[in-house]
């Protein structure tokens, strides 16, 4: 059973989970980065290996977005996304594993490597793609796939926000916190003063810092932005931590009511760079220093950001002398086998661009 059910039996009672994750992820030290930054305490947590088919930071929060579509009896997900989006991917894959179809809403990106890759496994899942030019469009497209289901009797759909953050979803990094709670308990490393972690939707950074706050622990959120300004606020991360809160609370009387502190939680916007998915030289140089040295897979839009940020911190003598953990979001699993007999002219035609037009220029892999 995982932590937050074992520590609070009436969360586990009230609010339904799936298994999906392959949990507790390792700790891992890395004295030649470290070395070389300056850091005699630097640590990764692998959430690249949540999954033994698809890894990364998703398959903790769909164990309780998926769970609740369980739960109702749904049979089909509605989400969103960017184009290359992992969260769709994610959806789409362990949804399938349970039983349920997935519709994929979809907007444009700078076009990537891995956003073609991404594609063509959620394709395989089976996952139907709406592409639309802009949120206004996208959310008059989702109107228009709510009354097709409607009508040809499918039923409502389980609907889950983009990147699946909201207070429910929350809840699997509260869960990954107390996790990296008992870790720091069992001698695995040492109480991290700061944690970097790449924040997109924001409910990986905020329910980490509600959980640490739940384990006693003192560490302090990085959330370094990666994504445009209307998906990433300090009101956001308070009303997600208040309501993740209030969920839990409300159903185990043993969780006090947490206040959200800036003392934990600091929200960065020096690393995002020009626009989503367009990877920085910054983010990049972070890529190819962790590959380098340690063998640790990153990439340009979500962790390389965040990496660099820890990079720059470290170089500028702000994490001297301090236990610093680095939460690696992205997925390790290779599954190029899988889409390699792939022909992307099976996706939508709307999609087919990003197939025929160059990558962008720092896009190397």
């Amino acid at each position: 059973m995982i932590p937050l059910f074992e520590q609070y039996p009436g969360v586990y009672e009230h609010i339904p989970h799936v298994s999906l994750a392959t949990l507790p992820t390792p700790v891992q030290s890395l004295p030649t980065l470290g070395k070389a930054l300056g850091l005699e305490k630097l640590y990764v947590k692998r959430d690249d290996y949540t999954g033994p088919v698809y890894g990364g930071n998703k398959p903790r929060i769909l164990e309780f977005a998926l769970g609740k579509a369980v739960h109702r009896g749904k049979k089909t997900i509605l989400t969103f996304g960017a184009a290359g989006s992992t969260h769709t991917l994610a959806t789409a894959l362990y949804a399938k594993q349970l039983g349920l179809n997935t519709i994929c809403m979809l907007m444009p990106q700078a076009n990537a490597h891995y956003l073609r890759r991404n594609l063509l496994l959620t394709h395989l899942q089976g996952a139907e793609f709406h592409h639309y030019p802009n949120i206004p469009i996208m959310v008059a497209g989702a109107l228009v796939q709510l009354a097709r289901l409607a009508a040809t009797g499918r039923g409502m759909p389980c609907i889950i926000p983009p990147g699946g953050s909201n207070a429910l979803g929350v809840l699997g990094h509260v869960n990954a916190a107390l996790e990296l709670a008992r870790q720091v308990k069992a001698g695995e490393l040492p109480e991290p003063d700061v944690l970097y972690v790449a924040c997109g939707s924001m409910g990986t950074s905020v329910g980490l810092a509600l959980g640490v706050s739940l384990a006693g622990l003192r560490t302090r959120i990085m959330a370094i932005r990666v994504t445009p300004m209307s998906f990433v606020s300090l009101r956001k991360a308070k009303r997600f931590f208040q309501g993740a809160n209030r969920l839990l609370s409300n159903h185990c009387s043993a969780i006090p009511t947490i206040p959200f502190s800036l003392d934990t939680y600091n929200l960065r916007h020096d690393y995002f760079g020009e626009e989503y998915a367009l990877f920085t030289r910054e983010s990049m140089q972070a890529v190819h220093m962790a590959a380098d040295t340690e063998n640790l897979k990153l990439e340009g839009t979500y962790t390389g950001k965040a990496f660099a940020a820890l990079i720059g911190d470290a170089r500028a003598g702000h994490l001297k002398d301090k236990t610093v953990l680095f939460w690696n979001t992205t997925n390790s699993n290779d599954f190029s086998k899988d889409i390699a007999h792939l022909d992307y002219h099976a996706l939508p035609k709307s999609l087919h661009h990003y197939f025929e037009e160059d990558v962008q220029p720092l896009d190397r892999a």
